[in-house]
């Protein structure tokens, strides 16, 4: 597999370098061509020698739940991915190594198309920042509107897509489910390597498609000496797939700090969870009575140095969820090639 990739911020050679390479060993020559445009001096790779025939895969790379490039939660999206079987997805997320990796397997038709999401540790039913990534990047290359109907189609099942302004919406497939969480006080202090005095609710499950565990952390400074402990996580929590983490401190004027933690589909840190933020405001709004929407702004990736900002509202009535929704801003900042 071989990948040619052009970002915003390409390093290129210096003089001394592009000197080097031309007086240099040669031994390499046939194998490799590099080809300087004297204009822009930018460096060009002479691929299709390498390649041989293998089908050449585009893909855009994006950052979203941000405006602003090398933050929010990176995301790659191979625009015909038709051809591509579930096992080269696979491999591909993992050649990438992204959170998150998005396969369109059916284009956009009569605003419909269906997508597949892969981590590097396989394939989930849904996530949050690559179907709002994927909206958002469909309007950018004037795909959609923005303003007639988008349905994203899922694992999970049918995704709503609408827009604010600049940014996608989507509204959750699955409605709120929470259940009781096997985690004590004590257990999840002993996995995040804190204190018991910091986690200030017995945690629960809560679901929009990926069930996640809610844990609230006393404050941001207790936040962010969060050092996961994975064999205490995999001795408490054995099945694999009840294991990923989302912690929360509470803010006011209904924001909120967050960390999620899934090291069990390769997801040491992830900078921002639209899958986990639904869950989580919904949970919250449900505590209270009130009729409308109720306004939230989750704040996650800071610890990571890829400050994300998740927007999202929750339509109750009375403490009963109507709907849930999560919106968020993208960036293009790169695009690239597969050699399959």
């Amino acid at each position: 597999m071989h990948a040619n990739l052009r970002t915003s911020d390409s390093r290129l050679p210096r003089r001394d370098e592009r000197s080097n390479n031309r007086s240099g060993d040669n031994t390499h020559s046939k194998k490799t061509s590099i080809k300087f445009e004297e204009e822009n001096m930018t460096p060009t790779l002479q691929t299709q020698a390498l390649v041989e025939s293998r089908r050449q895969y585009r893909y855009i790379l994006m950052d979203v739940f941000t405006d602003t490039p090398f933050a929010g939660n990176p995301l790659a999206v191979f625009p015909d991915a038709q051809s591509l079987d579930g096992e080269a997805m696979a491999r591909i997320a993992r050649e990438l190594n992204l959170s998150e990796t998005v396969f369109i397997t059916d284009p956009l038709r009569c605003g419909r198309m269906s997508i597949k999401i892969f981590t590097p540790g396989g394939e989930i039913p849904f996530a949050g920042h690559p179907t709002v990534g994927t909206a958002w990047l469909m309007r950018a290359l004037g795909l959609h509107d923005g303003r007639s109907p988008l349905v994203i189609e899922e694992s999970v099942g049918d995704i709503p897509i609408h827009f604010e302004g600049s940014r996608a919406r989507l509204t959750t497939a699955r409605p709120l489910q929470i259940s009781e969480c096997s985690l004590t006080i004590a257990q999840a202090a002993e996995v995040l390597g804190l204190s018991m005095s910091t986690i200030i609710t017995q945690p629960i499950i809560a679901s929009c498609g990926v069930p996640y565990h809610l844990i609230e952390i006393s404050d941001l400074n207790n936040l962010g000496k969060v050092q996961l402990d994975i064999a205490a996580l995999q001795r408490i929590l054995p099945d694999p797939d009840n294991r990923d983490l989302y912690l929360y401190v509470r803010l006011p004027d209904y924001q909120l700090r967050t960390r999620m933690f899934a090291p069990a589909v390769g997801i040491p840190e992830d900078p921002a969870t639209g899958s986990a933020a639904a869950p989580l405001i919904g949970y919250l709004s449900g505590q209270e009575s009130f009729q409308g929407m109720r306004t939230w702004k989750v704040i996650q990736g800071i610890e990571m140095d890829r400050p994300s900002h998740i927007h999202g509202q929750v339509e109750i009535d009375g403490r009963d969820i109507i709907a849930i929704h999560i919106s968020g801003d993208a960036v293009i900042i790169g695009e690239g090639n597969l050699y399959l």
